[in-house]
Order: C-alpha cells, then structure tokens, then sequence
C-alpha cells in the first residue's frame, strides 16, 4: 500500500487544481460552430436560437468575418459588412466559447436571400406594431370619454367599434408575421430623416450632409441605437436599374453616416435597396416621381432597453 505523509498533500493538491484549470482552459478555447437565428442585436452582442440554446450570447469583435453564402453549390462567400446581421436571419457561427460561455465569432455566414427576407419581415413587422399601439392609445381616451360622457354613449360606441376592428385586423397580421418568422426584436422609431435625389442621380445634394451629421450626433445620445437606411426610386425607367439606383442611392448616404458623422459599422443595419416598392408619390406625375426618389434615415431605439 502507498503511503503519503503529510507533505505530500499539497503538492497533490496543487498538481489536482492546475489540471483542472488547464483541463477548463482547453474546452473554452475549443472552436465550434452553431447554426440558428438572430433573435437580438445590440452593437457587439447577438442573441442566437438555435436548436441547443433558445438564447446563446454571441460576442462580434473587429476581427469577425461576415459573408453571404452564393452559388447554386454555395462554393462561392461574399464578404459583408457586419450591419448585416439583423433579427431575423437565419445564420451559422463558428468561434470559441470564452469563459463566461459565451460564443465568441470569428465567422458569420447565411445563404442568398435570407437577409433580403429577414429586413422586410422586421421593417412590416415593425410598422404593424406601431400601428397597433397608436390604435390601442386612441381605444384608451375613448373609454375614458364614455365614462365621463354618458350623454354622447352612442357616438363614443360607434367610434370605440371602428377601432377596435382596426386592432384585430392589425393584430392578425402582427400574429402571422410572428409564427412564421419567430421572435423579432421591436424597435422605436426614435427620429428619421428624408433625402430626395434628382431624376436618375445618386450622389447625395451637400445641403442633406449638415442635417445626417446632426442626426447621427442625436443618435450617440440615445442608448442601445441602430440606424436604418433605405433607398427608393420612382417608377421611371427599367426595374432592374431603379433597384441599382435605390441601391447607390442607400449606400452614399450610409457612407456619409459613417465618414462625416462617425457612427460604427456595428450600430449601422444594412442599407436597403427598395426599388420601386413603397411608392408615396404619384408617379404619373413630376411632383410624385420627385418624392419617390429618396433615401430615408430612421435612428431605432430597442424597445426593451427603452422601457416601452
């Protein structure tokens, strides 16, 4: 039988703990890669649901290469830009796990069109939620008018019914939005700005950078910000070379934001190319072709970290 005599104990002691601690050290440090969708997104960190994890924590340094996934065999990787990576996508992550198990990237990829999807999805599901809420507010003031005027019941019921049946409208939409494309993150609109271009131009008139520069300042003030850019253009022309023009249109006033107004690549969503869609002029006319082509900056405020 072996024998230890009392100073043996701490030398056993000591080797048993280093092994552990390199043992731990070794796990951590082991790469991985995990595949889910992008529920959250705050600056640097991503909340992922994956099929292990309902909310796995990923960390996104300098150092982390995003890319788009082409090609009928998926052999070809376009690199992007981090503002990619918006709720909604479905991704693969491949990093090491840092002590506080969270994943730290050094790849994000996703496939063709997923991106395209996940912004429009979050952009209709966004607009529906603020509609539901303003409809809810006007709801609230006439429930209160009709406890405190008895003698208008009749024209307060008919106004609370027409409201009511543009909650549940609205409320469908928001319900089917959500089962198919699961849990997006709910942004506030917390201000937004409107450049208009001239007929078949993209650089963007000097007289807008002024007001970009004092709309990304406004943004640094706000906590938890992102910054939406989206481009359109009017219906004159070819398909293919307004969707081009939205495109360019989106992306000089993404580089403005950046370059003049410092804003991070991390607090940027991807510039949005939206064609002829979402028409607010009437483009049988010079007037309406003239407010269709634009570029619309929206600084959004996640609603959890605002309280709202």
């Amino acid at each position: 039988m072996t024998r230890f005599n009392s100073r043996s104990i701490p030398l056993v002691a000591a080797l048993t703990l280093s092994l552990s601690v390199l043992f731990s050290a070794t796990v951590a440090g082991q790469s991985t890669k995990v595949e889910g969708i992008i529920k959250a997104r705050n600056g640097d960190t991503m909340i992922l649901q994956s099929s292990s994890s309902p909310n796995l924590v990923v960390l996104l340094t300098d150092s982390t290469q995003v890319g788009q996934v082409q090609g009928v065999f998926k052999a070809r990787r376009k690199q992007m830009s981090m503002a990619a990576l918006v709720p909604g996508l479905q991704v693969k992550v491949e990093g090491t796990y840092d002590s506080q198990n969270q994943l730290v990237a050094n790849s994000v990829s996703f496939k063709g069109n997923d991106l395209e999807d996940a912004e429009k999805i979050q952009a209709g599901m966004h607009e529906t939620k603020v509609q539901v809420q303003q409809n809810q507010a006007e709801l609230e003031k006439h429930n209160a008018e009709l406890k405190a005027q008895n003698e208008a019941l009749q024209q307060q019921q008919a106004q609370l019914t027409e409201h009511q049946a543009k909650i549940a409208a609205n409320k469908v939409a928001v319900d089917a939005a959500i089962a198919r494309f699961g849990q997006l993150d709910d942004y506030y609109i917390f201000d937004e700005l409107t450049v208009y271009f001239d007929n078949g131009k993209i650089k963007v008139d000097p007289k807008y950078n002024p007001q970009l520069v004092a709309l990304a300042e406004k943004a640094k003030t706000i906590e938890g910000y992102m910054i939406e850019v989206k481009g359109y253009a009017s219906s004159v022309g070819s398909v293919s070379l307004n969707q081009r023009l939205s495109e360019d249109r989106a992306n000089g006033v993404t580089n403005i934001l950046v370059q003049q107004g410092h804003i991070h690549l991390t607090r940027m969503l991807a510039p949005g190319a939206m064609g002829e869609s979402h028409q607010v002029g009437n483009d049988k006319t010079a007037e309406g072709q003239a407010e269709n082509r634009r570029v619309v900056v929206r600084v959004l405020q996640n609603k959890g970290i605002a309280g709202i």
